[in-house]
């Protein structure tokens, strides 16, 4: 029985459609199909069923999945084993765009240390196309926000930070109550389709404040900068960037802001570079606590804001 297969049909069961596995795994879907008769008939019964437009695992299909995890798993395993260390020598990382502007760097200057002799492959995304890369094995490891749902047991996960909303303001609004800001100035709204948009969305109907929305898009970095041109207030996660280092703006903490948002790894259990992923994994830890910045008040924001000196902080380091 050919394990690739398998694993294919493990996608199939996955994404409840042929086609899609056919496109991850950068095959035709006639391919796919072929791949799941010669299973069939290798095992004696069918193993998929249609259901709408869409196709899920029969119960011996379901029962098969139980078992392909395991089986796919001990092959990679094997094929570390057999292989040593050839396969040491490239990682393939995946990470959410404010980590890439944030703390990707640091993390990458520790590892680089360790493993000056590996390639690292860097693909950015948002955190349901990382999901999907990783699930698919193209990437081996992201940086990327907690899925929403419970991780099955072929991936791993580890918290690295959490990150609360905070409200970006230009100096000159220091002094003013968050909430007044949000009531009456101008927003811009962080990309509602984001894990921090969707924070921002939750927390503005919880406060039963209706924004006047000026701009809506997906960049923090962007956002900053609009921010510091004084066109208007944002509702972000607070990242630990040094690119908004010495902007003339700040960052308020937000009155019963209990969401935040969850900010770690994500990695393919089953691989044969489970060796770099640990030690990638190690080194992201290392970087995010030598770089955590304390925890930070309001007091001590609002006496930033009355400094005659630049006013970014860096975020707490404690969910993109």
């Amino acid at each position: 029985m050919d394990t690739n297969f398998l694993n294919t049909f493990l996608l199939v069961a996955l994404k409840g459609s042929m086609s899609e596995a056919a496109r991850r795994l950068d095959l035709s879907a006639t391919a796919v199909a072929q791949q799941m008769r010669v299973l069939e008939a290798e095992l004696g019964t069918p193993l998929l069923q249609r259901a709408g437009r869409t196709v899920r695992p029969t119960e011996a299909g379901y029962r098969l999945v139980e078992r392909a995890e395991a089986i796919v798993r001990e092959t990679a395993s094997l094929r570390a084993w057999v292989h040593g260390n050839e396969l040491q020598h490239e990682l393939h990382v995946g990470t959410i765009n404010t980590v890439l502007h944030s703390a990707l760097p640091g993390i990458l200057q520790v590892f680089t240390g360790s493993h000056p002799n590996t390639r690292v492959s860097i693909r950015s995304g948002v955190a349901t196309q990382l999901y999907d890369l990783v699930a698919d094995g193209t990437v081996d490891i992201a940086l990327t926000l907690k899925p929403a749902f419970d991780v099955p047991k072929t991936l791993g996960w580890k918290l690295l930070r959490e990150e609360p909303l905070v409200l970006l303001v230009p100096r000159r609004l220091g002094k003013i109550d968050p909430l007044q800001l949000l009531r009456e100035q101008p927003l811009i709204r962080y990309d509602r389709t984001l894990g921090g948009g969707k924070l921002a969305d939750e927390y503005l109907r919880d406060a039963g404040i209706v924004p006047q929305e000026r701009f809506e898009l997906n960049s923090l970095l962007a956002v900053s900068m609009m921010v510091e041109r004084d066109l208007g207030v944002a509702l972000v996660p607070d990242i630990d960037s040094p690119l908004l280092d010495g902007k003339l703006l700040l960052r308020l903490p937000l009155p019963q802001a209990k969401s935040r948002r969850a900010l770690g790894l994500l990695w393919l259990r089953a691989t044969p570079r489970k060796g770099l992923i640990d030690s990638f994994s190690a080194c992201a830890e290392q970087a995010m606590q030598r770089t955590a910045p304390p925890a930070r008040t309001d007091v001590a924001l609002r006496a930033k804001a009355a400094s005659p000196v630049s006013a970014t902080e860096s975020g707490p380091g404690s969910r993109r």
